[in-house]
């Protein structure tokens, strides 16, 4: 089977896996982490890194960090991975679900400005609420789907405007840039990314949150750390058990120093099969924005819409082949979870998220598997 995402080892991860264990640092402490921290903050342009268990808790933990709390609303796109909204739920707080952008998949700012100036008001307290349901406006989420950066700008413009913090879920963006600027630089008070199996980089797990605040980054440690105030078992505050361990961190490390090489196997996978199909009236490309460096954290095809019925026979008979191809995203506010938050109208994420088919891959597809891939699904699809 050709596999959709698998870690690429070829670097020298057993070597610092094998550092760790004859050093007995195997734990939350260990050179790897820090080391790990500093390769993520020069990667992202930001000045602090702090790493965690993995990209969920770094969210939870950021929003705690900039003052969701129980009852609030926080702003995000629906097409997104469900981790983005639980991470919001965790904090008691729901989800104000928004569409995204055709050109981007990442959440619209015309939308966005349209919405907040039409159901939000500043109470007599001075919090922004909405309109509907009185609750509190308390942050913004946007996410940099598949590693596209969203379009930042504006987005930091309305929340200046409207006092709100921004945490940037950009799971699998690490090393791309948005208007030539790195994606951990872009303006939010929180970034975070991923180091999950799947990812461009990995650390077998764990994530990492970027920012140029040193009082932000103080808090977050803190947070993710027990909120442990000196050597004693001293705690000022409800904080989180979410280290990243060292194991994790020398993979992380080995990973790293191949950054630039695996971003640009992605690119090479996902510009072979956009100019293979592209005299195939039946799909179309996976956006890619000229305002950003796209990290093509997954390729694929979006199913033109009168053929995306065929998308479950096409992938069976891809697996058939021995390709795994998949699905992605369904939209939060399709999920049970979600399905009563506040929400737009979702007239691009309710078009595009049934049509999207991901196909293999992984910084090590060699160049025959591809060829594989293409050859199968322009042959299936031909059948079609």
């Amino acid at each position: 089977m050709i596999p959709l995402a698998v870690p690429n080892l070829a670097g020298r991860e057993a070597e610092y896996l094998q550092e760790c264990i004859t050093s007995t640092f195997v734990s939350t402490v260990g050179p790897f982490v820090g080391r790990f921290e500093e390769m993520v903050a020069e990667a992202s342009g930001a000045k602090y890194a702090v790493a965690t268990s993995a990209g969920t808790t770094a969210l939870h933990a950021a929003l705690v960090a900039s003052g969701v709390r129980h009852g609030d609303l926080v702003i995000a796109p629906s097409f997104t991975f469900i981790a983005s909204v639980a991470a919001i739920a965790h904090c008691g707080a729901q989800p104000w679900l928004f569409d995204v952008a055709a050109d981007s998949w990442t959440l619209d700012p015309r939308l966005l400005a349209a919405t907040l100036e039409a159901e939000t008001e500043r109470a007599e307290d001075g919090i922004l609420r909405h309109r509907a349901t009185g609750q509190r406006v308390a942050a913004i989420l946007p996410v940099y789907t598949l590693g596209i950066p969203a379009d930042m700008d504006p987005i930091v413009a309305l929340a200046e405007r409207y006092g709100l913090p921004i945490v940037s879920d950009a799971a699998a963006a690490l090393g791309t840039s948005y208007k030539n600027r790195p994606s951990g630089a872009l303006g939010a008070d929180f970034t975070m990314f991923s180091f999950n199996g799947n990812k461009t980089v990995t650390a077998g797990g764990g994530g990492a949150i970027v920012t140029d605040d040193e009082a932000k980054a103080k808090l977050f440690r803190h947070l993710t750390t027990t909120a442990r105030v000196g050597a004693d078992y001293d705690h000022d505050m409800v904080g989180f058990n979410y280290r990243m361990t060292n194991l994790q961190a020398a993979v992380g490390c080995a990973q790293m120093e191949n950054l630039d090489l695996f971003l640009n196997a992605k690119r090479r996978i996902a510009i072979a099969y956009r100019d293979a199909f592209a005299d195939l009236d039946m799909v179309e490309p996976f956006p890619d924005p000229d305002y950003v460096r796209n990290g093509h954290w997954f390729a694929g095809v979006v199913l033109r819409r009168d053929f995306a019925g065929h998308l479950p026979d096409l992938r069976a008979r891809l697996r058939e082949a021995g390709i795994d191809a998949r699905p992605f995203w369904k939209p939060a506010h399709l999920q049970a979870p979600y399905a009563a938050a506040p929400a737009t109208a979702m007239a691009v994420s309710d078009d595009i998220w049934h049509r999207v088919l991901t196909l293999p891959c992984s910084t090590g597809l060699s160049t025959s598997d591809q060829a594989k891939v293409i050859e199968v699904m322009r042959n299936e699809i031909a059948k079609s």
